[in-house]
């Protein structure tokens, strides 16, 4: 697997394989506009332009990934919101085609008392309309894997299948892992017979080849509690171990894998930059 972080692109995207290089990264997360707004500016020939320059002088930083915005909700009821989202949407991923990036993230969104069927009817209608808006674009739309918590989708394999099926199983849509978001969700994979038992039930009901990027974050809190808490790798319940069966498994081989983990940390009264530290950790969990 090839490790990387989640980086800023403060100042422009172009900045964010520098600080991706400083920190020993061997792939990146991004985020190409604010995570918190709506509007971005256009992306300009010059800034399409940097990226390509930096990207070709720091080679070694791939693939990159993009998250998109958290605000987006296309599993809404309120049509309002969900055209917005669906916009914000089609924005991000012309954003990250733009820029040649491979896989695109995004949140699935929750349906706010619809209930689940209909929050995954409105998922998949926008994913549909994506495809058919952008008959051309390259970069993948990757849903991920959630916590469950409160009216949030996409915390079950089943929900993730359901909208692989209903987008035709097509190339163009995959998936993104999350370590947290799994365990979090009541997905075991502490020991090796508990890995193997959620890699069979991924494959069987996703299918491994529609995985295409991981998250990789320790958990706050105990299997099976729906709550979103990040932890430093090997610092929460996920343990060790954990992640040491993902990186050792050929299945997958050249995935890239992102840290979400806290940027930084209070050790022995000093604020110590978290990313490299739990890189290594990871580094160290390789056969």
């Amino acid at each position: 697997m090839r490790i990387g972080a989640q980086i800023s692109t403060a100042g422009g995207v172009a900045n964010a394989f520098a600080r991706a290089d400083e920190a020993g990264c061997e792939t990146m997360l991004i985020f190409t506009k604010s995570n918190r707004q709506w509007k971005a500016s256009p992306l300009t020939d010059e800034d399409i332009k940097a990226w390509q320059e930096e990207r070709e002088k720091y080679s070694q930083v791939s693939p990159v990934s993009v998250h998109a915005s958290y605000l987006i909700n296309i599993a809404s009821s309120k049509e309002e919101l969900w055209e917005r989202s669906y916009q914000a949407l089609k924005i991000e991923l012309e954003r990250a085609d733009a820029l040649d990036i491979p896989t695109l993230t995004f949140h699935p969104g929750s349906h706010t008392g619809s209930g689940e069927e209909a929050g995954l009817q409105a998922i998949a209608r926008a994913l549909n309309r994506l495809l058919d808006e952008l008959p051309d674009c390259k970069t993948t739309i990757c849903l991920e894997l959630m916590a469950g918590q409160g009216t949030n989708l996409g915390c079950t394999f089943e929900h993730l299948g359901y909208l692989l099926d209903e987008t035709g199983r097509t190339s163009r849509v995959g998936v993104c892992f999350d370590t947290c978001h799994a365990f979090s969700a009541g997905y075991d994979i502490r020991s090796p017979e508990a890995y193997q038992a959620t890699m069979s039930k991924l494959d069987e009901v996703i299918g491994f080849d529609f995985v295409k990027c991981f998250h990789f974050n320790d958990s706050q809190f105990e299997l099976g509690t729906p709550r979103d808490r990040h932890a430093h790798i090997g610092e929460g319940y996920v343990g060790k171990e954990g992640f040491a069966h993902f990186l050792n498994d050929p299945r997958w081989e050249n995935h890239a894998a992102h840290l979400e983990t806290p940027k930084t940390e209070e050790r022995d009264g000093e604020e110590v930059e978290m990313d490299p530290i739990n890189l290594d950790v990871l580094r160290s969990l390789r056969n």
